[in-house]
C-alpha cells in the first residue's frame, strides 16, 4: 500500500524497526521491503507485530480503485482489525495513527480511533499544513 510505501522512507531516514502484519497476497512489494535489513520484519500476526510497539497504524483496507474488491478485502483482512484488544498488545503509552478516511468498524474500532491514544487529528492536522506549504510554492 502507499502507507507501507511512505514508512519506509520514513524508516531508511529514521531507522526504527518497522513490523508489517498482513496475510499473503496482501504484503507490500518486494521493491517496498527492499530496505532496513533486520530492522524490518513482515509477519502474518498482527498481535506479533504490535507486541510492544510504540505506534499502531493501519490504513483502509479498500483504496479508491479497490472498491469492487471491498467485501473480499472485509473478509480477508477481518483478523487485522486495530481494536482496543490488539492495542493493549503494544507498549502502555502507544499511540494510533492512520492517514484517514477511517471506516470505524472495519480496520479500526471507534473506541481506538476516538481514544486517548489517538494521534489521527493531529496526524491529519500536521498533513494539512505541508499541503497548504507545497500548494503555496507551486503558486509563487
Amino acid at each position: 500500500s502507499n502507507a507501507a510505501a511512505s514508512i519506509k522512507d520514513a524508516q531508511t531516514l529514521l531507522g526504527f524497526k518497522l513490523r508489517i502484519a498482513a496475510p499473503q497476497g496482501y504484503r507490500p512489494s518486494a521493491d517496498v521491503l527492499d530496505f532496513g535489513g533486520d530492522a524490518v520484519k513482515v509477519v502474518d500476526d498482527p498481535q506479533e507485530a504490535v507486541a510492544g510497539a510504540d505506534c499502531v497504524l493501519t490504513d483502509v483496507w479498500a483504496s479508491m480503485g479497490d472498491e469492487d474488491q471491498k467485501q473480499q478485502r472485509q473478509r480477508d483482512l477481518a483478523a487485522y482489525q486495530v481494536d482496543a484488544r490488539l492495542m493493549a498488545k503494544a507498549a502502555p503509552e502507544a499511540i494510533f495513527m492512520h492517514c484517514l478516511p477511517a471506516h470505524r468498524g472495519e480496520e479500526v474500532t471507534a473506541e481506538v480511533i476516538d481514544s486517548p491514544a489517538s494521534a489521527v487529528w493531529r496526524e491529519a492536522e500536521n498533513r494539512l499544513h505541508t499541503q497548504k506549504a507545497l500548494l503555496e510554492m507551486l503558486i509563487r
